[in-house]
Formats: structure tokens, C-alpha cells, sequence
């Protein structure tokens, strides 16, 4: 004999048609099935606090009789030994007290009404044999080069999707493009974003961060419901287009959240670059003896800058000769390192008390660093 007693209670809401006229039936049918996964996450959730706590007190008990077992090897004091007994006799009590806890949850688990998430379950759909495939990770070079490869052959329907707006449109174009829905796409996306801030196309960079946390969403419900991104990319449409408040401002929120993380990182990009090209302008600048004839103007006491400023020669030799000799030494040589001094033919450069020798004085670099001070 069959039993069919099982079928006597059957939780099947999300299909029903038959409701009163006045009712919003697809409401209804989801409060149903939304109280429905509810019950199923509570219950889950049950189950795996009883496992956890039935787990941790049997490894207790398992330490407590490890430490009792030692203290009987080592002849401690009888005290200390009963103390242990006592603990490990309570905690049998407990570990029982956890088998029963299991033992009445799959009974409650027994009498639950079947749902359409429990009525039937997958046999087998394919054969398999006992050998463990080999689990070959990607390395960051062949991911890298996996991400240029497709963008370079999809790079013209990747900015076509970033352009969209409406729900619909990109719902089409995901469906005519399926091979879109993928981690490729989110990424080049992103990157392209930072591009726009980059460049100051703001309005563009908003428009393209949109299309970014779409197919973020898309990829994250994937994963709750473990399928394939391309299975599940109509059900966040739907989703979206009837969303509920609390879904769109969840959906806004990660939107607004996501722009400003664009604009941080598009600022700290341009600060490199800014930084990067300020190097090599300083690098270019460097004189003979690699000194930056900025830094080195700047250090110069002020009467020496003005002789630089108005480009005298015999005001600059007049100053030398008022200065202490050795300052006036180490001001010229840090002119000559830095090329804001030329030394005469002959190599010499001018000195305090050399005031016949003619230095050469280089107009283009002074030029160039002043310039560079004024900016």
C-alpha cells in the first residue's frame, strides 16, 4: 500500500488563481511566499545554531576528559580530579540534552507542510565518476589577459550597454548580447568609469556607473541563487521594474555610494599623475651637477635673486664680492650644479675674490627657471 497521507499538507501559493475579486493576487501570492522563505530561513537558521552548540560541547567534553585522563597519569591531587568528573558529567548531561534538541527538530522537520521549494528535489541528472578534477587556478596574468581579450573583441557592445538608461533597453540588449553577463563586463565598466571622471565627463561617468551597478546586482543575485549570470538576468529585470521602495532605495543607495567611490579614486589618480609629471619635469630641469635650479633659486638670499631677476652680470659680481667668502663659494657652486651659472671658457667659476673673472651667464635657463618660480 501506498501512503499518500503525505500530500495531505501542501503549502502551493504561488500559483493559486482562486481569490477574491477584490484582492491584489499577485500581492497576495507574494506576502505568501515571502512568509513562506521566512519560515524556511528561521528554520535553517535553528538548525545550524543546534549543530554549532551540539559541536562545541562535545569538543569540550573532549578537552575536559583529555585533562582528567592527564591528571590520572600524574598522580595530582584527588581534588582536582573530581573537580574534572563533575564538569564532565555535566557536560554529558548537556550533550544529551543536544540530542534531543536535534531529535525533536527533525521531527518538527517531519510534520512541516511541503512547499513548492521542497516538494521535489533532483535525483541524478548526469553521470559521474570518481575522480577529483584538477582545480587549476587563474593567475593574475592570465586573468589580466582573459579581461583584454574580451574587452577588445566585445569593446563596441560594452559602451553601447554603458550608454543605456531605460530598463528595457538594456533587458534587450543583455538578451540579444547574453555573452555580456559576465564579471568582464562590471570591471571594464568600472575602469571606464574612473576614465570619465578622470577626463571631467561627469554626466557621462554618472550614466555608466548605472549601467555598472545593474550588472553588479545581476552578478550578486546570481550568486544567491547560485545559477549562471545569464539565467538569472530577466528575474532582476522584472524585479526592479515592480521594485518596491525599500528595493529601489537599496538599489540608489549602492548607485550613490559607488559614484563617490569613482570620484575618490579618479582623485587619487590624478594626484599620481600630477605627481609623476612633476617629477620628470624637475628631473629635466636638473643641472650639470644634479641640482633642480628652482629649489636652488629659491635658496638664494634675496640679493642674489634679484641679480638672476634682472639677468646683471656686474650686480651679480658686486654682491659676490660684498658676501663672505665661503658663503659666497657655496652659492656659486650650487648656481653652477643647478645651471643657473655658466663658468667662463676656461672652466673657472666666479669667486669673492676672482672679481676680473668673466663668468658666462646662460639667459635660456634663467628664463626657464623663472618660469618655473612664477608657476
Amino acid at each position: 500500500m501506498v501512503d499518500y497521507s503525505v500530500w495531505d499538507h501542501i503549502e502551493v501559493s504561488d500559483d493559486e488563481d482562486d481569490t477574491h475579486p477584490n484582492i491584489d493576487t499577485a500581492s497576495l501570492f507574494k506576502w505568501r511566499h515571502q512568509a513562506r522563505v521566512e519560515r524556511m530561513e528561521q528554520f535553517e537558521k535553528e538548525r545550524e545554531e543546534l549543530k554549532k552548540g551540539a559541536s562545541e560541547c562535545k569538543k569540550k567534553l573532549s578537552e575536559v576528559q583529555k585533562k582528567l585522563k592527564e591528571l590520572e597519569l600524574q598522580d595530582s591531587p584527588k581534588t582536582d580530579a573530581e573537580k574534572l568528573k563533575k564538569e564532565v558529567d555535566q557536560l554529558k548531561k548537556e550533550e544529551k540534552n543536544w540530542q534531543k534538541k536535534e531529535e525533536d527538530l527533525k521531527k518538527k522537520e517531519k510534520t512541516m507542510p511541503w512547499n513548492v521549494d521542497t516538494l521535489s528535489k533532483e535525483g541524478f541528472s548526469k553521470s559521474v565518476f570518481n575522480v577529483k578534477p584538477e582545480v587549476n587556478e587563474e593567475t593574475e596574468e592570465q586573468k589580466e589577459q582573459k579581461h583584454k581579450t574580451f574587452v577588445e573583441k566585445n569593446l563596441k557592445h560594452l559602451k553601447h550597454f554603458g550608454m543605456l538608461h531605460r530598463w528595457d533597453d538594456s533587458q534587450k540588449y543583455l538578451s540579444d548580447n547574453p555573452h555580456l553577463v559576465c564579471e568582464e563586463t562590471a570591471n571594464y565598466l568600472v575602469i571606464w568609469c574612473i576614465d570619465l571622471e578622470v577626463e571631467e565627463k561627469h554626466a557621462l561617468m554618472e550614466q555608466v556607473a548605472h549601467q555598472t551597478i545593474v550588472m553588479q546586482f545581476i552578478l550578486e543575485l546570481a550568486k544567491s541563487l547560485k545559477v549562471d549570470p545569464r539565467a538569472c538576468f530577466r528575474q532582476f529585470f522584472t524585479k526592479i521594474k515592480t521594485a518596491d521602495q525599500q528595493y529601489m532605495d537599496a538599489f540608489n543607495d549602492e548607485l550613490d555610494a559607488f559614484k563617490n567611490r569613482v570620484r575618490e579614486r579618479a582623485k587619487v589618480r590624478i594626484e599620481k599623475a600630477l605627481k609623476e609629471y612633476e617629477e620628470e619635469e624637475r628631473k629635466k630641469r636638473l643641472g650639470p651637477g644634479g641640482l633642480d635650479p628652482v629649489d636652488v633659486y629659491e635658496s638664494l638670499p634675496a640679493e642674489l635673486q634679484k641679480c638672476f631677476d634682472s639677468k646683471d652680470i656686474q650686480m651679480l659680481q658686486d654682491a659676490i664680492s660684498k658676501m663672505d667668502p665661503n658663503d659666497a663659494r657655496f652659492y656659486m657652486k650650487q648656481c653652477i650644479d643647478s645651471g643657473l651659472w655658466v663658468p667662463n671658457a676656461k672652466g673657472d667659476a666666479p669667486e669673492a675674490e676672482d672679481a676680473d673673472t668673466e663668468p658666462v651667464y646662460e639667459e635660456t635657463k634663467t628664463e626657464s627657471k623663472e618660469q618655473d618660480a612664477a608657476s
